[in-house]
């Protein structure tokens, strides 16, 4: 920026602020703001700054150089906002550095049009990313008891919690009772009929159906018993006397 052109930039500033330019103002401002041209953008930083009101309403305001080249660089940002490098088949690194920056500037400057809206990827996700975003959104676990829950989930009768014994997802099915043999809590070789069932997706049986076979059950053992009982010989035994003769 040349001092000339600087004092055009100090009288727009004027007509906000009512400072009075001056030729040594003039050279202080070329001389901060020697790399910044005066276009549009810059005069429109002079009027964003005094249309943009204060955080405190009794502040006086006062551009300074350093607010020029700040809110100039965030306009021609603005407008690089869904920019989009236009390629060309065959070029070079160095004609593609070159297209680029040439580009950039004609969007930043607002002689080129800057694209209406971001442009959005299409189609789906690659298989490696799809693989990952099948994690996404399960759930978390609050202890690590529940994680071992979920990690031994699978088909069959140890996927669901037993009706029976109500032992749960992945655990074996528990016996009721115990003796000297197997204690009380010792957990059976197979699970339950009902788990098994219920994992085969067929309805609970009915209760009072199911105590009617098991007293079917216990009256065919006892008849067992009693035939067994029935069939063994009696033992051979001697008469003896009050003295122990026989």
């Amino acid at each position: 920026m040349k001092p000339s052109e600087a004092s055009d930039l100090l009288t727009r500033c004027a007509a906000f602020d009512n400072r009075q330019p001056s030729a040594t103002a003039a050279m202080a401002w070329a001389s901060a703001l020697a790399d910044v041209p005066l276009d549009a953008d810059t005069y429109a930083a002079v009027d964003r700054y005094y249309g943009t009101p204060p955080k405190d309403p009794g502040q006086r305001l006062w551009i300074q150089p350093h607010d020029i080249r700040r809110i100039r660089r965030t306009i021609r940002s603005e407008r690089l906002e869904n920019f989009v490098y236009e390629p060309v088949d065959g070029e070079t690194p160095a004609e593609y550095l070159a297209r680029l920056r040439g580009q950039l500037n004609a969007v930043a400057s607002g002689r080129a049009p800057q694209p209406p809206a971001r442009l959005a990827l299409t189609g789906g996700p690659h298989l490696t990313v799809a693989k990952v975003l099948e994690g996404v959104g399960r759930h978390v676990p609050d202890s690590d008891e529940e994680d071992i829950a979920d990690s031994v989930r699978r088909a069959g009768p140890l996927g669901i919690p037993c009706p029976k014994c109500d032992a749960e997802i992945g655990r074996p099915c528990t016996l009721p009772g115990g003796t000297a043999k197997q204690p009380i809590g010792k957990t059976r070789p197979k699970p339950h009929p009902a788990r098994i069932a219920a994992a085969k997706g067929q309805p609970p049986r009915d209760p009072a159906q199911q105590a009617r076979e098991e007293e079917l059950r216990r009256e065919a053992s006892r008849r067992a018993l009693a035939r067994i009982a029935d069939e063994e010989p009696i033992p051979d035994t001697e008469i003896v006397d009050e003295d122990g003769a026989p």
